[in-house]
């Protein structure tokens, strides 16, 4: 079992066995891990509506001219679903590059911030140079992780910012089950095998 501070900043990858289907073939980005608990964002997993620019329009951060004005890339990046707990909260994983007084830097080249300032910015094209904006969290009360993770419901390794940011989804958790030297056809979801 890893110690409790190794695992803020890693990954988790869903086992075929989980049996919790919010979770179903999902990396986690771990922000924060503690005695009291953990706290991430499914990284691959994205919503279909609302776009970003009916997103940033529907919080009155842009007006109907600016959202039809809005650059290609902007009108092309998806909201991602972070997880369960509250999924109408917003929060924005970026590269380290941008920094307000609520930015909490997680790991290499992670930052993270929840406020409607860093919107704004990536609305006006003064943001990170890398983002994703997601709804609602995935968290864990004290111990449960542990438990999981014993149980065999997660494999964990570093994570990479690349594979956070990357805008191709529907190869992420393949991709962060490579990283780890493991092919996906052969995982398996009973323990002790792979």
């Amino acid at each position: 079992m890893r110690s409790l501070d190794t695992l803020h900043g890693q990954f988790l990858i869903a086992m075929p066995n989980m049996g919790d289907t919010r979770f179903e073939k999902t990396v986690i980005f771990l922000c924060a891990h503690s005695g009291d608990g953990a706290m991430g964002f499914v990284i691959n997993r994205t919503l279909e509506t609302p776009a970003l620019p009916d997103f940033l329009h529907q919080l009155n951060l842009i007006s109907d001219i600016e959202r039809d004005r809005m650059p290609q890339p902007l009108l092309d990046t998806p909201l991602h679903s972070g997880g369960p707990v509250e999924p109408g909260r917003g929060f924005v994983l970026h590269s380290s590059d941008y920094s307000s007084e609520s930015t909490l830097p997680i790991a290499d080249g992670v930052s993270l911030t929840a406020t409607l300032e860093i919107l704004r910015a990536i609305a006006t094209g003064r943001g990170p140079a890398r983002s994703m904006i997601a709804l609602g969290y995935s968290g864990w009360a004290s111990g449960q992780i542990e438990d999981e993770i014993g149980a065999n419901g997660w494999l964990t390794c570093p994570a990479s910012a690349d594979l956070v940011f990357d805008a191709i989804q529907e190869t992420k958790y393949e991709r962060a089950l490579w990283s780890m030297g493991i092919n996906p056809v052969l995982l398996s979801g009973e323990s002790g095998h792979a």
